[in-house]
């Protein structure tokens, strides 16, 4: 078993679909084992933690915008531009855990998913209070390779050439 990431050693001669790991989880998450559900309760914790932590940082800036007294139309316009980029961005990860995101609108959105860190962060607690952020997404994709696995790889019963031809 590899240290870092819970992954299973590679051996000889192994085949089929191998589970992809997911982070801070490694291969836990395909048979909830390995410290599983501490991980989960860790993830939860320290996303919420660092989304309470950012929304204190915002406060602090909130406060300096108010005390360089830049007027009323500036500090709404700074509040809804994080509100409106916490709400994309909480969105935008939500569905990262459900579908692989588009890279080429992943990179046009990367900007808006800076402003808006705690949505992302909310979404990540969220999803870690049912399950390994991601897991739905990767188990769909590890089942249905393993399916076409051994699909691929049964062997065919019986001998072919006995076989009935239709009149």
């Amino acid at each position: 078993m590899s240290d870092d990431n819970g992954t299973p050693d590679t051996t000889a001669g192994s085949t089929g679909p191998r589970p992809e790991p997911l982070r801070f989880f490694g291969t836990t998450w395909v048979e909830h084992d390995k410290g599983y559900t501490p991980r989960r309760v860790g993830v939860a914790v320290g996303s919420l933690a660092a989304a309470v932590a950012s929304c204190l940082v915002l406060r602090f800036a909130y406060q300096g915008l108010r005390i360089a007294d830049i007027g009323a139309f500036v500090t709404v316009l700074v509040v809804v531009m994080f509100a409106v980029c916490s709400a994309l961005a909480f969105r935008h990860t939500w569905d990262g855990f459900t579908r692989r995101p588009d890279p080429e609108r992943q990179a046009s959105l990367r900007g808006l998913l800076a402003i808006g860190f705690i949505g992302s962060l909310l979404a990540y607690f969220f999803r870690s209070l049912t399950e390994a952020p991601g897991e739905k997404l990767h188990r769909e994709e590890y089942e249905a390779a393993l399916d076409q696995h051994r699909r691929r790889t049964s062997r065919r019963t019986g001998n072919p050439s006995r076989k009935r031809r239709r009149s």
